[in-house]
C-alpha cells in the first residue's frame, strides 16, 4: 500500500458516519403523513410538502400543467391574493416555493421558529384553498414560455436534458419535459388547472415534513386541525412503469443556425433509487464525470482544451432514469470532442478504475455526503426523498458504511452492468446543422428539428436530408 493510499484510508476512517436525528411520523385519518424532526440549534423551521403525482398527471399534449399548477400554489391562497401572500411571506423573513417534478409536486421553504403558526397557516391555505386566479395563470404561463425562448437564445445547453429525455424515453413519463414546451404551455387552460388540482391533489397523496426549532406537539396538533379533514384525491398516484430500453444509437440534431458552439448530450437508461449498488455506482461516476478532476473533465478540458466543462450523472426515480454526459465545444471541434468523450467511456468500460482512484473517490464522497445534511432544510429535503421513493432510513445511515465497503470488483461490476456501451446510446447535438449534419451521421441514424420548433418531443422530428 502506498503512503498516499494509507493516508486516504486513515482519513476515510476518521470521517464520522451520518445518523438520522430522532423524529416522529404520524398518519392522519384522511391519509396525510406528518413527519416532525426537532433540531433546536438554530431558530428556524424548514418544511417540505410532497404531493405524489407531478408530471405523471399531465394529460397528453399538455406537459407543463403540473409545473403551472405548482407555481400557482404560491401565487395566492385563502384570503390572500398573490401580492398579499408574497408580502406575508417576505414580511416574516420566510421563503415559500413550489415546483413540479416527474413524480411529485413539492412545496418547501423555511420560517423563523416564532412564526410556526403562520407557516402552517400559509401552507394549509396554499394546498387546500389555492386561488388559481386566471390572471395569474396567464402571467405565469407567459413567463414560463419566455424563459424557454430565452434559454434557446442565450444558453441552449440548459435544454439538452429536455431533448435528450424525449429522445431516450419517448412517450414514457420520464420523456416529458417538466417545464412543458412553448406549444404545450400555450394549450393549457384555466379549466385544465382546476381539473388537475381536483384529480391530483388531496390528503392521501400528501406528506408534510417539518425540521428545526419547533414545538413538536403543538405542530402536530395544528397540522391535524388544518389538514385532518381535507378531502382525499379520487385515487392514489399511479405506479410508474419501467421505461423502455431501446438498443442501438440514435441521434437528434437540433438546428441552431450560425451557432459557434455545439452542445451535446449522450444518454442511456440508468438505474432507479432502489439500486442496491448505489455506493459503488456513485464512486465510479465520481471518477468518470462527477467532479472537477474526473476522467471526462481531464480529457476534454485539462488535456485537450476542447471544452470548459464535461460532466456525467445519473437521474434516479422510482424507476430507471437516465445516465447522461453533457459537454460542448466550438463547432469545428465538436467531432473531436464527441469522439474523445466516447473514447473515454470506452476506456472506462474496458479498463475500469484503479485501486488508487477508487480510494480517492471513496474519501471524496465520504467527505461530501455529510456536508449535504448540515441544515434543517437539508434534512427536510432528505426526508422528503425517503418518503417519496419509500427508501427507508438505511438510505441515509447505510450510505457511509456502504461507501467504505466498496472494492475494485464492485466498481468493475457496476461499470460493466450500468454504464452504457458507446454503441448503445442516444445523442443530442444542438448547433449549426449545416456544419454538423454530415458529422452527426457518423454516430447513428439522424433525425433533425429546429431549435425554434415549439416542442421538445421526438415525434416532431423529421429525417435529416
Amino acid at each position: 500500500m502506498s503512503i498516499a493510499t494509507a493516508r486516504r484510508s486513515r482519513l476515510a476512517d476518521q470521517i464520522p458516519l451520518v445518523r438520522v436525528p430522532p423524529h416522529q411520523r404520524i398518519v392522519l385519518a384522511n391519509g396525510v403523513a406528518v413527519v416532525v424532526m426537532p433540531r433546536p440549534e438554530i431558530p428556524l423551521i424548514a418544511f417540505s410538502a410532497i404531493l405524489r403525482g407531478g408530471v405523471m398527471g399531465d394529460p397528453p399534449g399538455k406537459t407543463g400543467l403540473a409545473s403551472l399548477t405548482a407555481g400557482l400554489l404560491e401565487r395566492g391562497a385563502g384570503a390572500r391574493d398573490f401580492l398579499a401572500f408574497a408580502q406575508t411571506v417576505e414580511g416574516a423573513g420566510g421563503s415559500f416555493l413550489a415546483a413540479a417534478g416527474h413524480e411529485a409536486i413539492s412545496v418547501g421553504g423555511q420560517f423563523l421558529s416564532h412564526d410556526q403558526d403562520l407557516l402552517l397557516s400559509l401552507l394549509a391555505d396554499a394546498l387546500t384553498t389555492p386561488r388559481f386566479e386566471p390572471a395569474e395563470l396567464e402571467l405565469l404561463r407567459a413567463r414560463q414560455i419566455e424563459q424557454i425562448k430565452a434559454l434557446k437564445d442565450s444558453d441552449p445547453s440548459e435544454l439538452l436534458p429536455s431533448y435528450g429525455r424525449a429522445l431516450l424515453f419517448g412517450e414514457h413519463l420520464y420523456g416529458r419535459s417538466v417545464i412543458g414546451s412553448e406549444a404545450s404551455l400555450a394549450r393549457i387552460t384555466h379549466a385544465d388547472v382546476v381539473s388537475y388540482a381536483a384529480r391530483e391533489i388531496g390528503a392521501n397523496r400528501l406528506t408534510l415534513i417539518f425540521v428545526g426549532d419547533l414545538d413538536a406537539s403543538a405542530l402536530i396538533d395544528s397540522a391535524t386541525r388544518l389538514f385532518g379533514t381535507w378531502r382525499r384525491a379520487p385515487s392514489p398516484a399511479l405506479p410508474v412503469p419501467e421505461p423502455p430500453l431501446l438498443p442501438g444509437r440514435r441521434v437528434l440534431l437540433v438546428d441552431a443556425p450560425d451557432s459557434t458552439q455545439a452542445y451535446f448530450w449522450i444518454g442511456s437508461r440508468g438505474v432507479d433509487k432502489q439500486f442496491p449498488q448505489r455506493a459503488a455506482l456513485d464512486i465510479a461516476n465520481t471518477l468518470f464525470g462527477g467532479r472537477f478532476t474526473s476522467m471526462l473533465n481531464s480529457e476534454l478540458r485539462m488535456k485537450s482544451g476542447l471544452s470548459y466543462d464535461a460532466k456525467s450523472g445519473f437521474a434516479r426515480g422510482s424507476k430507471s432514469g437516465e445516465f447522461s454526459i453533457r459537454s460542448y465545444a466550438e463547432t469545428d471541434k465538436a467531432v473531436q470532442a464527441i469522439d474523445l468523450t466516447l473514447g473515454t467511456l470506452a476506456h472506462l468500460k474496458r479498463q475500469g478504475v484503479t485501486r488508487e482512484q477508487l480510494e480517492s473517490s471513496q474519501t471524496y464522497l465520504l467527505g461530501q455526503f455529510p456536508l449535504g445534511l448540515e441544515t434543517s432544510a437539508d434534512w427536510a429535503a432528505a426526508l422528503g426523498e425517503i418518503e417519496l421513493y419509500h427508501l427507508g432510513l438505511p438510505y441515509i445511515e447505510g450510505y457511509g458504511p456502504a461507501l467504505r465497503q466498496v472494492r475494485l470488483a464492485d466498481a468493475a461490476r457496476v461499470i460493466r452492468q450500468v454504464f452504457p456501451d458507446p454503441d448503445d446510446i442516444a445523442m443530442v447535438l444542438i448547433g449549426d446543422a449545416a456544419r454538423l449534419r454530415e458529422a452527426a451521421r457518423r454516430y447513428g441514424t439522424v433525425a433533425e428539428m429546429k431549435l425554434t420548433d415549439p416542442e421538445f418531443f421526438w415525434q416532431v422530428v423529421v429525417p435529416a436530408r
